[in-house]
């Protein structure tokens, strides 16, 4: 797997589509990206074997094995460096496969917070993590039903790593303060801790616009939202791309497998 060092500047500024207020987010996006930093690329470590064991246990349900062809959860977690004894937060766990997997990469010796909003918006998958929570390896986890404008609960300080995964999207179309909770995150996570964002990709000059319609947002936009926050973007994988994604269409209609981006940010040291 290789992990590339994202480059925003001039020559990726998103270009406008159709109408006025396309033109308009074109301009503020080439806007950013002038400000934005450079990086160089590097390698990623093969997944580890607690990454290789939590991903092959064979207590897994065959209904996150498929999730897993189009998750490639190997790769994702050794992206996000998850390892035994960390103190993680799963930020939008909704059913709760990420957060099993993490738990598992942990162990005993860590802890995984599984945060999502409370209210009947998230029933189903509320209700599907609660049948999860009765697996013994979910043991080191803790249910967190938090807005997601201050989704960390106050026991959950000095983290190691927290994820977002597929749920930042839909921050942009519902009542949420996403500086407020961007500002929780950083402040909840060590110095040099690694906050990990995977979503699906929207067309260069859609920003949020189509969070709600397609459930996509702009990669771009990502990157821009949480440098502000003081984060500072360290790598991008690359193994959920798929460029021959229009990327026009909603993702649960998807007629070709869903171009998804996986950033790292880390929280500069003190």
């Amino acid at each position: 797997m290789k992990i590339k060092h994202i480059r925003y500047g001039p020559g990726h500024r998103p270009t406008p589509r159709r109408g006025r207020a396309r033109a308009v987010v074109a301009v503020i996006a080439t806007a950013l990206g002038l400000a934005a930093c450079a990086h160089e690329p590097v390698e990623s470590a093969a997944p580890s074997d607690a990454v290789r064991a939590a991903v092959a246990a064979s207590d897994r349900s065959e209904a996150d094995r498929k999730t897993d062809l189009r998750r490639r959860p190997e790769l994702l977690l050794a992206f996000t460096g998850a390892a035994p004894g960390m103190k993680v937060l799963d930020v939008g766990a909704g059913a709760g496969y990420s957060t099993e997997l993490l738990a598992r990469v942990v162990g005993d010796g860590g802890v995984v917070y599984g945060q999502d909003a409370p209210g009947a918006a998230m029933g189903r998958a509320a209700a599907a993590f609660g049948e999860r929570l009765k697996k013994p390896v979910m043991r080191n986890v803790v249910r967190v039903q938090r807005d997601f404008d201050d989704p960390v609960p106050p026991e959950a300080s000095g983290l190691d790593l927290i994820t977002v995964l597929f749920a930042y999207h839909d921050t942009a179309y519902m009542a949420v303060d996403r500086a407020a909770m961007r500002r929780r995150l950083y402040d909840a996570l060590k110095p040099g801790g690694v906050l990990v964002v995977a979503d699906h990709a929207a067309r260069p000059g859609d920003g949020t616009s189509v969070a709600k319609s397609l459930h996509r947002i702009e990669e771009y936009v990502v990157v821009h939202e949480f440098e502000s926050t003081g984060f500072r973007l360290a790598a991008l994988g690359d193994f959920l791309r798929h460029p021959e994604d229009p990327r026009d269409v909603i993702v649960f209609r998807a007629e070709k497998p869903v171009d998804e981006f996986v950033l790292k940010f880390v929280k500069p040291p003190n």
